[in-house]
């Protein structure tokens, strides 16, 4: 994947950065798919397979459990958070994305680490395939090029 999400500029060269890659197992079709973007795209921009850690978690919920311990370790430059809520016939949707969303946003407010959100919230399976590859391009993707900016402006600003 080029570097062709209008949203990211600056460096997107991931060489030698160690990143976190959380990928929740529910919605498995679509996590995997976002996983794959984010590695190929990754290693597009200098990443290697020593590089990269990638731990699977059961659900979205779990993600930010495991992203804050990995943020805590001072081991990783970036983490890369992915999963896929769809939406069912109760509240629960709503309750997942919420936690879901405010924990990883509460991890990257501490401003110590990049970390990029790549947690699909949408109705339809359809709208989620149209997430990894399709009509609105890869999220797996942009979310990883996304935290390799977000880790060499957090480098830049230490120095």
């Amino acid at each position: 994947m080029s570097l062709d999400a209008p949203h990211l500029a600056g460096s997107v060269d991931a060489t030698g950065m160690h990143i976190g890659i959380i990928v929740s197992r529910f919605n498995e079709k679509i996590t995997a798919a976002l996983r794959d973007g984010a590695v190929a795209a990754l290693k597009e921009h200098g990443s290697t397979d020593a590089d990269l850690t990638i731990v699977h978690v059961p659900g979205a919920l779990e993600i930010p459990t495991i992203a804050a311990n990995m943020a805590d370790s001072g081991s990783f430059d970036a983490l890369v958070c992915l999963g896929c809520v769809i939406q069912g016939g109760t509240a629960h949707f709503d309750h997942v994305c919420r936690v879901a969303m405010d924990s990883i946003g509460a991890i990257a407010r501490r401003g110590t680490i990049a970390i990029a959100n790549g947690v699909l919230t949408v109705d339809t399976i359809e709208q989620a395939l149209d997430r990894v590859g399709g009509t609105y391009g890869h999220k797996g993707a942009e979310a990883a090029l996304t935290a390799v900016e977000i880790a060499t402006l957090l480098k830049k600003l230490e120095s």
